[in-house]
């Protein structure tokens, strides 16, 4: 419908009172959501949002409005709003939409738009009934379905025209254990850009199953022992680390502002030799994967650091004009109700050469991490603690048995700069990425790590 609008007659008058780029944004989303809890189907939710945002950047600010009301006289309305940002001067260069770009595409097998309501409620009671019936202390099920088609259709003033199609599916169990007051969660996410045919390799019951084993075996686990000691990393563990500790700090406008450790130190080694940290949103079926940013930017592989030297930042369109670099087509945003904003998609260390099982042998003591909880990271000094979600003690290079209630304390720069074995390995954790008030599907993964000394929070 947009396309059949004057889209360059809108950038135009986005742009008449001054300004070095505008910027249209369509975007119509179908979601569907079914939440089961409390043993019976709580909510079911789908329909459609279509809107569209109009965007000026004057002198490296931004001027952004939206709209759910798509017709074109709207779309001039709200691009002379936009324009008032702008008190002089006249954007004279031609603005020419005739060429498309075209990029990858993944492969959907089957359109959950295609799948009946009934059969995705299937899936979460089939979850719902296995996550109770493992256990008499499973004392809450939370089962969540979601899926999305998400059409795009970004025009800007540099002449780019972008038509895009996105396909989003995730599935979660959540389960709560409790005994003797003492209280343990069990949390198993997975979905990816991929289609309904996830379900093919993933059924329901397996979420259920290592959701409700993790709250159990926690439950029963016994306090983890606190001080300074080795921890093995499981490529299992997802890569909470990787993202907090490091990726967060590489976006352009936190390194601009001066509000992350990393800023001003290119060139510099901010982590071990052995490190090497990459975004790449061309991963086929990732849940951070994109054909295009939400500023019509096709995805690539940024290498961030290079065996242990900082080489790059995340740039949106914004950030890059700032330091005079190209965008590393990492401009992403919640919805046409936001600008974009420099986001990781899916951040990594890469493997490495060693053994995941010699990694483990050659510790003699420790914490072993086969699931990592929430983290949280202060950028400007690198600091960051994280949750364990299910530890066990390292004996005599051997995994012991299970703890509960660890946390993993320290700085980024300083806990990647001691890490001394990288495994052949690499496993993925999904999520959704919280910052400025937006949320974006993420993925991370890492391989097997030992970091020789961290504080570990636990039982003295």
């Amino acid at each position: 419908m947009i396309k059949e609008f004057n889209l360059t007659k809108i950038l135009k008058i986005a742009l008449k009172r001054g300004g070095s780029f505008a910027e249209i944004y369509f975007e119509q989303s179908q979601p569907t959501s079914i939440v089961c809890e409390d043993n019976k189907i709580e909510k079911i939710i789908t329909g459609i949002d279509t809107g569209v945002g109009i965007r000026v950047i004057h002198d490296h600010k931004t001027s952004y409005a939206f709209t759910n009301t798509v017709n074109e006289m709207s779309l001039m309305d709200l691009a002379d709003s936009v324009s008032l940002a702008c008190k002089e001067g006249i954007y004279e260069r031609e603005i020419d939409l005739t060429e498309q770009k075209q990029g990858r595409r993944f492969i959907i097998k089957e359109l959950p738009q295609n799948v009946s309501i009934q059969e995705k409620v299937n899936l979460v009671i089939r979850a719902n009934k296995i996550a109770r019936s493992r256990d008499k202390r499973i004392r809450q099920v939370k089962v969540v379905y979601r899926d999305g088609l998400q059409k795009i259709l970004i025009a800007n003033s540099q002449g780019s025209l972008v038509e895009d199609e996105r396909i989003s599916t995730l599935f979660v169990v959540q389960v709560v254990a409790s005994r003797d007051g003492i209280i343990q969660t069990g949390y198993e996410p997975g979905g990816g850009f991929i289609g309904f045919e996830f379900f093919d390799d993933n059924p329901p019951e397996k979420f259920a199953e290592i959701a409700s084993s993790r709250a159990i075996l926690m439950l029963e686990a016994r306090k983890a022992p606190g001080g300074l000691m080795p921890v093995v990393l499981s490529s299992e563990a997802g890569g909470t680390m990787i993202h907090e500790a490091i990726g967060h700090g590489l976006e352009a406008d936190l390194a601009q502002e001066g509000l992350s450790v990393y800023s001003n130190r290119l060139g510099q080694m901010v982590a071990s030799p052995l490190i090497t940290v990459m975004d790449d949103s061309t991963l086929p079926n990732k849940r951070g994967s994109y054909c295009f940013d939400d500023e019509g930017i096709p995805s690539q592989k940024t290498i961030l650091v290079d065996k242990g030297q900082l080489r790059g930042y995340l740039y949106d369109l914004l950030t890059s004009m700032k330091d005079k670099m190209n965008s590393t087509g990492n401009g992403r945003r919640e919805s046409y109700r936001d600008r974009p904003i420099p986001r990781m998609s899916n951040t990594l260390i890469a493997p490495g050469t060693s053994d995941p099982v010699d990694i483990l042998k050659s510790t003699p003591r420790g914490i072993f991490v086969k699931k990592m909880g929430g983290g949280q990271v202060n950028t400007v000094n690198g600091d960051f603690i994280f949750e364990v979600s299910e530890g066990y003690l390292i004996e005599n290079g051997n995994i012991g048995e299970p703890v509960r209630g660890a946390t993993l304390t320290g700085n980024g720069p300083d806990i990647l700069k001691k890490i001394d074995m990288v495994g052949s390995d690499l496993g993925f954790g999904i999520g959704t990425c919280g910052k400025d008030g937006q949320g974006v599907p993420v993925a991370d993964a890492q391989p097997t790590l030992r970091i020789p000394e961290i504080v570990v929070g636990g039982e003295i």
